[in-house]
């Protein structure tokens, strides 16, 4: 299915973008984060974040995303369903050093983050992400080709019944400025297939 970014609606547009049919390109401000609380003890609520609206229970959300000129420590993008300052998740990589970077998430649930990684080569600067809803529980994939999928995260919103809003998102906690490119985005009937193995409690 054609995924239409006219539908896509800024929470804090950077400086600097380009949106057309088929591209989103953002650039980086320096000190951008998406984070609440948990451990560091600070909150950082000033990352752009592109999306749109919807209120379909059950879909899944696919993109392409380009950081080859990420550069500096905690740069990234990736995809995101950012609801509220205390309500959100995100899936991106993030650049450690020139060895290894951060393939993970972050989901945030009343005011509090947390984090799950696995460090993968610096080498890569492309990857996949499908983000897979169904009701208020989500699922985040990673994939180096577009074909072939790993899940990363499978995660409950507080706040993520009814309309929601999803996309992506990309920014710099540090001293830094980087392109990222989003591209091949695409929605489709939710790929995260409904579980059938132990059955639910009863109420």
């Amino acid at each position: 299915m054609k995924f239409d970014t006219s539908a896509l609606v800024w929470t804090r547009a950077p400086k600097e973008y380009t949106i057309s049919d088929d591209r989103v390109e953002i650039t980086t401000e320096p000190h951008t984060d998406l984070w609440q609380r948990t451990y560091y003890g600070f909150r950082n609520d000033n990352a752009p974040v592109l999306q749109m609206e919807t209120e379909e229970e059950f879909f899944s959300f696919v993109v392409k995303t380009d950081f080859s000129s990420s550069h500096t420590r905690f740069d990234q993008c990736g995809v995101a369903v950012y609801l509220d300052s205390e309500n959100w998740l995100k899936g991106s990589i993030e650049f450690e050093n020139a060895e290894f970077q951060r393939l993970g998430s972050v989901v945030t649930n009343l005011g509090f983050s947390d984090w799950a990684t696995t460090d993968i080569p610096a080498a890569v600067k492309t990857m996949w992400y499908r983000l897979s809803r169904r009701k208020s529980d989500f699922c985040i994939e990673s994939s180096p080709d577009g074909e072939h999928f790993k899940q990363m995260r499978i995660c409950h919103l507080h706040a993520g019944a009814g309309k929601i809003r999803f996309g992506v998102y990309a920014c710099s906690p540090e001293e830094s400025s980087f392109r990222a490119v989003f591209t091949d985005m695409a929605l489709t009937d939710c790929k995260w297939l409904p579980h059938d193995g132990q059955q639910p409690d009863e109420e």
